[in-house]
């Protein structure tokens, strides 16, 4: 849930009594957003309390995040400790998460021409981190946002399971972005054709959304929260993590293109991946989200993921 923070609360709001009747002391209102409202109980801990719709399945939620949480990394992840239905309202009760994010959300971009070298040296901190997280049963039961079944269903690969993501995706609505890339219909068979054709990989945890929003940094500029799983998490190539982190760091800034060229270098330079790999990686995630928000190009989104795919080297090889 991405909050804009709002301190004030009615002296009227029946959440701050419910939580005090809980027996904690000091409740603040924290945060407010399209999910929610989120408050502070202290000692580590945050209350949401759902007025938009929450995971299909909170509890599979709450185990991918115990999966996560149970393994030791230079940053803190979201963690589930407990779920409460009040009167028909959901509430969970989760570790509140430190730090500021490590920038303005990408739809309202500030990015300079130079990445900075800081936020290079934290998303690799970042990338790192999660490709040591073994991918778990529970991982691979998500279902991408969009789609109408988890992701490894009747896979037993993550490049199988994500080209059959490509070809459900192309189906819904790829009519709409033909419109807009040429060659498309061939193009998706292209990026079909490689994602099968890559090597098997380590299944490691996969976030999926890593934008600047989405990464907490403390006062000296280190990573130490990683929040708001869920977009496209999943288990599967750590590459396709770095692929995709790449891609949307600055997803509509003046200098997008360039960042992106610039962070799929290092990602495969520091990291040890195949440029092609990640290639097709972030043509995959074009295809597989350009429908989500709209489906022309009045949409940002929608508009970047055409853009993506009509300069994609796998896509249009």
């Amino acid at each position: 849930m991405e909050n804009i923070p709002n301190a004030e609360a009615p002296l009227s709001d029946p959440w701050l009594v419910h939580f005090a009747g809980r027996g904690h002391t000091g409740v603040r209102r924290i945060g407010a957003g399209v999910e929610g409202v989120v408050y502070g109980l202290g000692g580590g801990r945050v209350a949401k309390v759902w007025s938009g719709r929450p995971p299909a399945d909170l509890g599979l939620t709450r185990q991918v995040y115990a999966d996560i949480a149970r393994h030791p990394l230079p940053f803190s992840t979201p963690e589930i400790f407990d779920i409460e239905d009040h009167e028909g309202v959901l509430l969970t009760y989760e570790r509140e998460l430190p730090g500021v994010s490590m920038h303005v959300d990408s739809a309202h971009p500030d990015h300079g021409r130079e990445v900075p070298t800081q936020h290079r040296e934290v998303l690799l901190a970042v990338l790192r981190g999660l490709s040591s997280v073994p991918g778990t049963d529970a991982m691979r039961q998500l279902t991408v946002q969009g789609d109408d079944r988890p992701l490894w269903r009747d896979h037993d690969r993550f490049r199988n399971a994500l080209a059959a993501l490509v070809t459900r995706a192309a189906a819904r609505h790829g009519a709409a972005l033909a419109a807009h890339v040429p060659d498309f219909n061939a193009g998706v068979e292209r990026t079909q054709k490689a994602l099968r054709s890559l090597p098997d990989a380590p299944v490691t945890a996969i976030h999926g959304d890593l934008v600047p929003p989405n990464i907490h940094l403390d006062a000296a500029g280190r990573p130490v929260a990683v929040l708001d799983f869920g977009f496209y998490t999943t288990a599967g190539d750590p590459a396709f993590e770095a692929a995709v982190t790449a891609a949307i760091w600055d997803m509509y800034g003046p200098y997008a293109e360039e960042h992106t060229a610039e962070l799929t270098g290092l990602f495969a330079h520091e990291l040890g991946y195949a440029p092609a790999t990640l290639t097709a990686y972030q043509a995959a995630y074009a295809l597989t989200t350009y429908d989500l928000f709209g489906l022309d190009d009045g949409d940002w989104h929608f508009r970047w993921c055409a853009e993506q795919l009509r300069r994609n080297a796998v896509f249009n090889a």
